[in-house]
């Protein structure tokens, strides 16, 4: 495969510079001019704006969806398929063997399985399905009238149609990207049952850190090592597709007393992996008795954010936990059962085939008992003895999600927005609203399973107990949610909400510095809000994080660092306020160190394969400024060695490494060691991963400013130095709803996924540089082109 995209990039390069003209052209979306479209009732006008976003209006509902499937198309018609190939476990098809480990998992997660149970119950007369349907019509009427894209060439992929089954399966894409439970629960019970239950003390756990699989047998080195492998699998799943994982987010909601203009003013900007295209496909959508500006996923007709000038929602991940492992026991006279309620029952078993680029078909065999589909087991021969299932709120809810967005789509009111995102079920998602008329509110959407009293889900549990079991769900109003609080505003930033019952809600949340960064600012009554002060606060780039984490370690550091250039540095760190703009200094020297620390204090227990699943999971960030507290935990002690080990030792040595690894990386001059130069963002494209394709399908590098958990969230794993932003903010969105044809948007690269188009990366400067374009309504600004879709006579 190598070869043949080598050979195309050299091919493309030569038509586009020696007058091939019409391959490249070929392939362009179509923004002006009149084409016919079967099926519609009525003519439809798409006209493009100066950002290539599309203004459809339509005479009914049907021809709207069917005209937003058809120019969806035309302009991402390789990411629906590729999306879809990821959430049906197909990618190896046309990447090659190198995604059979990502077949596997996805294939294992039993999603298009849940999509088609899903499908068979629709209701096929309801609007939503109806609109699906009609949006499907125009994705594959764009498909099997117009030349394949680029990449259908280069991968050698048939075209077929789309269907409500691929659209579903992208939902369960999504509700996957969210959960940490792969990573996290394997990696917390390894260190229970390995190292002990002192070693838990860092990461804030409150829930019998002794165990809960004491009644079962111990898992083998083998369980060990596959559940390893399936952590890594799970977070490398994504990345080598260049596709896009949810992450976190920001949203808030002002109400008119704490505005400048009277009215409710919204602001969100979820989380998600960068990649080209961006996740969002951004059109207005205007029928009789309906109109919205949308941000539209592919294969959805239905948008997961946006507003028109009555109301809008932006979104948050919940991040609660929504998966469960569980380690069966096996019937020690039959293999092929475990013990579940007493009782031994029989896994489930079918075969599935794979196939993969270049190679022959590959048979893989999936098992399920009454608890979920086995996960570990599909690695194959290098899965330990134990079966771990998995037990996963989309595959045991209703979920009518999709029944859901399309009336989130048109909840103008508290009671219809409450009453919409209640459909919403998995993944969890925190929906901040607020409407012209002055409501502001947030809901926690999720499906809440109730676990017997005491369980601990951030561990693997064990099936042979009642500890796996689920006795329900907990109903909507236990769901953490606020209406028109007394304050004022309302944020969300991924950290820990509150049920109004106090029942806690586990789940994998991101620290309190973003969300307590952001609503200090927005509970200062002397504040008054509009867009300008608005985007300063989305665009922040400081955190108490790195303040915090180094306040119990410069008594430490000052005594350890013995030469003059390293106490310079020192006390440029103490005075430091945890801000990254591009050109801070003290931003790139904490980073470094930060990663010195936890490998020289972590890795030694844990090895390399879970210390990188460590570095994967958001509990890294509790554990370390815990661990820079306490001087005796037991992390500082040399794995092998009789003798206790000392915190300044650990960080002598990780201070030292930092600074050999910061004059290799970037000079001998502190000066150069700036924010800017080692932390950029290049936007991959899934062809871009193989050289030397990406330098004509990824976007960047741009000197990125920002880091994880604050504002401005461009992230990039912990790890040495430089740092490649790996997530941050999918869309800046801003509405005032005193007049909300001011609305401020911004894509990350650009709305076209179709290579050589002008709108393929034009919005990628203005991105990095902080800056934000208008979303208009009713295209009062410049025309790019009209585009006349008419039915066919």
């Amino acid at each position: 495969m190598k070869r043949s995209l080598s050979l195309l990039a050299v091919a493309i390069v030569a038509v586009a510079a020696g007058g091939g003209y019409w391959y490249v052209q070929g392939k362009q979306p179509l923004r002006n001019g009149e084409l016919v479209l079967a099926n519609l009732q009525a003519p439809v006008s798409v006209r493009y704006d100066e950002r290539g976003v599309p203004h459809i209006q339509a005479q009914n509902e049907n021809d709207l969806y069917r005209a937003l499937g058809y120019v969806h198309a035309q302009d991402r018609l390789f990411q629906m398929e590729i999306t879809r190939r990821l959430a049906r476990g197909e990618l190896a098809e046309v990447l090659g063997p190198k995604l059979v480990d990502t077949d596997t998992l996805f294939r294992s997660l039993r999603i298009a399985e849940q999509a088609q149970v899903y499908v068979d119950r629709q209701d096929k007369q309801s609007p939503a399905w109806k609109a699906l349907q009609a949006y499907l019509d125009g994705v594959n009427a764009w498909q099997a009238a117009h030349p394949k894209p680029m990449e259908f060439d280069a991968l050698g992929i048939t075209p077929r149609p789309f269907t409500a089954q691929d659209t579903v399966s992208i939902a369960g894409f999504m509700a996957y990207s969210f959960a940490a439970a792969f990573r996290t629960e394997p990696l917390l019970t390894f260190i229970r049952d390995h190292l002990g239950a002192d070693y838990l003390k860092v990461f804030d756990l409150d829930w019998h850190p002794d165990g809960v699989l004491q009644k079962a047998p111990a898992l083998a080195d083998a369980d060990w090592n596959s559940l390893s492998h399936l952590a890594l699998v799970s977070q490398q799943a994504l990345g080598e597709a260049g596709l896009p994982q949810f992450e976190g987010s920001n949203a808030w909601a002002v109400s008119g007393r704490r505005t400048q203009s009277g009215k409710p003013l919204l602001a969100g900007d979820p989380h998600i992996r960068f990649s080209v295209p961006a996740v969002w496909y951004e059109a207005e959508l205007s029928a009789p008795g309906f109109h919205l500006y949308g941000y539209y996923q592919a294969l959805n007709p239905f948008a997961s954010l946006g507003h028109n000038r009555e109301f809008g929602w932006s979104l948050t991940m919940f991040q609660n936990d929504d998966i469960d492992l569980i380690a069966e026991r096996v019937n020690p006279d039959n293999p092929d059962q475990v013990m579940v309620g007493g009782q031994w029952q029989t896994l489930t078993r079918t075969e599935q085939t794979l196939k993969v680029k270049g190679e022959a078909d590959k048979t893989i065999t999936l098992l399920r008992s009454p608890h979920g589909p086995i996960v570990n087991k599909v690695i194959g021969q290098d899965a330990g003895p134990t079966p771990i299932a998995m037990w996963w709120a989309f595959l045991e809810t209703e979920n009518p999600i999709l029944d859901g967005f399309y009336a989130i789509n048109r909840a103008s009111t508290l009671d219809a927005m409450r009453n919409a995102v209640q459909k919403v079920q998995a993944p969890g998602l925190n929906f901040i609203w607020a409407n012209a008329k002055g409501d502001i509110g947030w809901w926690a959407a999720a499906a809440l399973p109730v676990r017997p009293d005491g369980v601990n889900p951030a561990f693997i549990l064990d099936g042979s107990t009642a500890q796996a079991d689920k006795s329900g769900f907990y109903p909507f109003s236990a769901n953490p949610q606020s209406e028109n609080p007394a304050s004022g505003y309302i944020v969300s930033a991924n950290f820990q909400p509150l049920s109004p019952s106090g029942m806690v809600v586990p789940g994998y949340y991101n620290l309190a510095d973003r969300g307590q960064q952001l609503d200090r600012q927005l509970a200062d009554t002397q504040v008054k809000w509009d867009l300008q002060n608005s985007q300063a606060l989305q665009l922040g780039t400081s955190t108490d994080y790195g303040p915090r984490t180094l306040g119990p370690l410069l008594g430490v550091l000052r005594q350890v660092v013995q030469d003059e250039q390293g106490r310079e540095l020192v006390e440029q760190l103490a005075g430091w306020r945890g801000d990254y703009p591009l050109a801070s200094v003290n931003a790139t020297l904490f980073n470094q160190f930060l990663y010195e620390l936890a490998y020289a204090a972590m890795h030694d227990e844990l090895g390399d394969s879970w210390f990188q699943t460590l570095l994967s999971t958001r509990v890294i960030d509790a554990a370390l400024p815990r661990l820079a507290a306490d001087v005796d935990s037991p992390w500082w002690d040399s794995q092998g060695s009789s003798e206790r080990g000392s915190r300044a030792a650990v960080v002598k040595r990780a201070w030292d490494k930092t600074l050999a690894h910061l004059r290799d990386t970037l000079g001998t001059d502190p000066a150069s060691w700036q924010w800017g130069k080692a932390h950029t963002l290049t936007h991959g494209h899934p062809l871009g991963m193989q050289k030397p394709l990406d330098r004509l399908f990824n976007v960047g590098p741009f000197a990125a400013p920002g880091t994880h958990e604050v504002p401005n969230n461009l992230s990039a794993k912990i790890g040495a130095a430089p740092w490649p932003v790996t997530y941050g903010p999918s869309t800046r969105r801003l509405i005032d709803f005193a007049d909300a044809g001011t609305a401020l948007s911004i894509n990350p690269v650009g709305q076209s996924g179709v290579l050589f188009d002008r709108h393929y990366a034009d919005q990628a400067k203005a991105y990095i540089e902080g800056k934000y374009q208008r979303a208009w309504l009713g295209l009062a600004g410049e025309t790019e082109g009209t585009l006349r879709l008419v039915p066919s006579r």
